[in-house]
């Protein structure tokens, strides 16, 4: 924004003009005094630790859409406005008082009532703010939650609105609200579009219907719809409609039959479409469907490649938790690296937000007798062991009502795991489970169901659970625990050296208080299945490394592990060597039906993307139900030989890729450079479907490339199947730089024209940008 002083000048008439023009406001907002209070701008402090609190200028921009804000360098008359942007887009949800670890460390020098934290979507880092007065922070906090809630109300058309003001923004180079055509091709270039500069000019003379040279308001419009024409979408309107201008009802009817493969009430759905997605009310009347109708529907969520129907919780929730894949977080306290990185309890309320169902509790003796937080013997910082309990209190339930599961890992004193233990009772109260949700001897695991807002602890236990029922008193004494015991998770290698070269076994003793609380998960050594058969209760869990695990599958045999993971809850973590936080694939144990597959949700990739694709049905609940083959002790299902056996189903799968929208620049790219992306479709699976197949790339056009490329694939255990959309810049001289990806379970792929709404490597939504597709399952 142009900058009078140190303040930032307002719209111009024609700026606002323009806004108005594409009703970029989200429906229905209306501008109070909280948000009049944010739009004259507020210098706050920023804090980001207890002695770096500077003071920054925040300003609300006119379309209600974003934050901008600077260093307030005092002295510097010649000082410029270098705003940095805060999309409204990007926040997730404010909080109020000292709620985050740099703002309780400096409570005693300002209060709660003046402070509050900003919370962005995915991995980026917390803005924590201190107001000049109680009354300022409070227009601050009322204002951001009445955007994000505008924000998420937002329709398919005004977020195709506001992208379009966000790059008019960016264009606009003089603030005028007003733009030549050198503007516009740097325009273009900014929105990856290499355009004959001859078109780009007729494209621009024939919307500048008031012959100045310029574009504004309307006349902008107008070249953003030119630019934007989807002749793919107008080519399949053509076909199903006879006049060319319109589809009727039937004609609409037949286009979701014949092409989507709707059958459920479909003149009843049809209706129900053009009521919610035709903007033209003369259509509407006529019950029919203009181009733009069909194309919004098309983008919106009835249009996109996942099935609505698994937007709910649509599976039985009512069987044992064995019989579930189960959201996992390793080492959840950490935010970086395992050696020097951050520890903070946002770590749990992230991964809790996320759905996680099963978060790490890595516990060491701390100081005053408080138990700490961190990844022993390394550089890592440390939290407090309360801190974190009081976190998971707040947060365990906030997205999903069913049970979360706390993975301790034990390497405090008797003294110390006694007041872990009355943390936990004194902090979570009832929603921590302290006996059998009957009082009985258990037979078999609960159901998540049944389990509804608990929290169990998994850990070692003093004897049974028989034994604690029966009221009987156990020696303290956990047994003897080896560098092979993965119940105890002795994941740090120098420990497990350590362990090795002195030769011996060694003994924690447990206290009791501690030991009462785990009650469904005891952690066991594995030997073998067939010793964890003989001796072993469901209601006990064994941990494996990845190694371990890749092992037995190898060694025993895939069939024997889905056997054991069919009535025992089975963890897995990520090796002791992977010091990046990086991840393991979690796909080859889950093809055995492993349950708790503990993944590093600090650290973004191609495995949590897999993570994030199961978990993104059933409501993102973080519990999944397993296919009927991975749920049966007698299932003859092995997923490295899986032919002619239980669950080989197989299907033809074939993905003709049409075309993609406003695809996002390369992360850092140079200035000017527009991407030449390809499509890779990748089908992650047992290991005879596991694949991949991409179309060929598109020479400087990331803003609307055209494919028309068909990739067949046979996959054979459809149930296990993750599909994952990659959209990647091609470099003939190095690797291919990553664009966006989506991936979504097999079964809850929807047939026919569809689009596909990319996510960035953070996970994040990135609208407009997608893949439209044309989808056809056969046998």
């Amino acid at each position: 924004m142009g900058c009078v002083g140190q303040r930032c000048s307002m719209y111009t008439d024609n700026r606002v003009k323009f806004f108005l023009s594409l009703s970029s406001f989200p429906s229905g907002l209306q501008v109070d005094e909280n948000l009049q209070v944010m739009q004259a701008g507020t210098v706050m402090r920023k804090v980001k630790s207890k002695t770096w609190k500077k003071q920054r200028y925040f300003k609300l921009q006119d379309d209600c859409m974003s934050i901008w804000y600077k260093s307030k360098k005092a002295g510097n008359v010649k000082s410029t406005c270098t705003y940095q942007p805060i999309s409204i887009s990007d926040v997730e949800a404010v909080r109020e008082g000292h709620q985050s670890e740099n703002l309780e460390s400096i409570a005693e020098e300002f209060p709660p009532d003046r402070c509050f934290t900003i919370v962005f979507r995915g991995r980026r880092g917390n803005l924590d703010l201190v107001a000049n007065s109680p009354e300022e922070a409070q227009s601050w906090i009322q204002g951001l939650r009445k955007l994000i809630e505008s924000v998420k109300n937002m329709d398919q058309k005004e977020k195709v609105d506001q992208w379009i003001c966000d790059w008019f923004q960016k264009a606009d180079k003089n603030k005028d609200g007003r733009m030549n055509f050198k503007e516009v091709r740097d325009l273009l270039k900014m929105m990856n579009v290499d355009m004959n500069e001859h078109h780009a000019l007729r494209l621009f003379n024939m919307a500048d219907r008031s012959c100045s040279g310029t574009l504004e308001g309307d006349e902008f419009v107008l070249f953003y719809k030119m630019l934007t024409q989807r002749d793919d979408v107008v080519k399949i309107f053509q076909e199903f409609s006879k006049d060319g201008k319109k589809l009727t009802l039937l004609e609409f009817v037949d286009f979701l039959q014949q092409e989507q493969l709707e059958t459920d009430n479909t003149e009843e759905y049809a209706m129900d479409l053009i009521a919610r997605y035709e903007p033209s009310e003369t259509a509407m009347r006529l019950h029919a469907m203009t181009i733009n109708g069909f194309l919004m529907y098309l983008c919106s969520l009835e249009g996109s490649i996942f099935n609505p129907d698994h937007e709910g919780v649509y599976q039985d929730m009512r069987q044992p938790l064995c019989h579930y894949f189960i959201s996992s977080s390793h080492n959840t306290y950490l935010i970086e690296d395992q050696l020097r990185g951050h520890s903070s309890v946002e770590g749990y309320i992230k991964a809790l937000k996320r759905g996680c169902r099963c978060v790490e509790v890595d516990c060491w003796d701390g100081p005053n007798g408080e138990p700490i937080v961190y990844h022993g013997h390394t550089l890592t910082s440390k939290i407090f062991f309360k801190d974190v309990i009081s976190a998971i209190d707040k947060y365990a339930f906030r997205v999903s009502e069913y049970p979360v599961i706390l993975s301790i890992e034990n390497h405090c004193s008797v003294e110390q795991q006694t007041v872990m233990a009355q943390h936990l009772k004194s902090i979570l109260g009832d929603k921590l489970l302290k006996t059998t949700i009957d009082g009985k001897i258990p037979v078999r695991l609960p159901s998540p169901e049944e389990l509804k807002g608990k929290i169990l602890l998994k850990g070692k236990k003093i004897g049974q659970l028989e034994d604690c029922l029966n009221g009987q008193h156990q020696d303290p004494y956990s047994g003897e625990v080896t560098d092979e015991d993965e119940g105890a998770e002795i994941e740090d290698e120098n420990i497990r050296n350590e362990i090795r070269r002195k030769g011996k076994k060694s003994k924690q003793r447990l206290s009791k208080e501690l030991s009462d609380c785990v009650i469904y998960c005891r952690n066991v050594q594995f030997s073998s299945f067939k010793h964890s058969q003989l001796h072993y209760k469901s209601y006990e869990i064994s941990s494996f490394t990845e190694s371990k695990a890749r092992k037995l599958i190898r060694e025993a045999g895939g069939n024997e592990f889905v056997a054991h993971n069919a009535w025992q809850l089975s963890r897995v973590y990520p090796s002791a060597l992977r010091t990046d936080s990086s991840n393991f694939n979690p796909q080859d144990v889950w093809n055995v039906g492993c349950q708790i597959v503990a993944l590093n949700f600090q650290t973004a990739g191609d495995e949590m993307d897999l993570n994030d694709g199961l978990f993104s049905q059933n409501q993102r609940c973080g519990y999944v139900l397993k296919p009927h083959f991975l749920r049966n002790t007698e299932s003859t299902f092995d997923p490295e030989h899986p032919k002619g056996k239980d669950g080989f189903q197989p299907v033809q799968l074939d993905i003709q890729v049409l075309s993609g929208q406003q695809l996002p620049k390369v992360e850092n790219s140079k200035e000017g450079s527009i991407v030449d992306p390809l499509v890779r479709v990748e089908i992650h699976g047992v290991p005879m479907d596991n694949m991949k197949q991409e179309t060929k790339y598109i020479d400087n056009n990331g803003f609307n490339p055209v494919w028309y490329e068909t990739l067949s694939f046979r996959i054979h255990v459809p149930q296990l199947a993750l599909v994952r959309f990659v959209v990647e810049d091609y470099d003939k001289t190095s690797k291919n730089d990553f664009v966006g990806q989506y991936t979504l379970p097999f079964s809850s792929i929807k047939h026919g024209f569809r689009h596909i709404h990319l996510l960035s490597k953070d996970g994040m939504s990135i609208p407009p940008s997608s893949l439209f597709v044309h989808i056809r399952i056969t046998k």
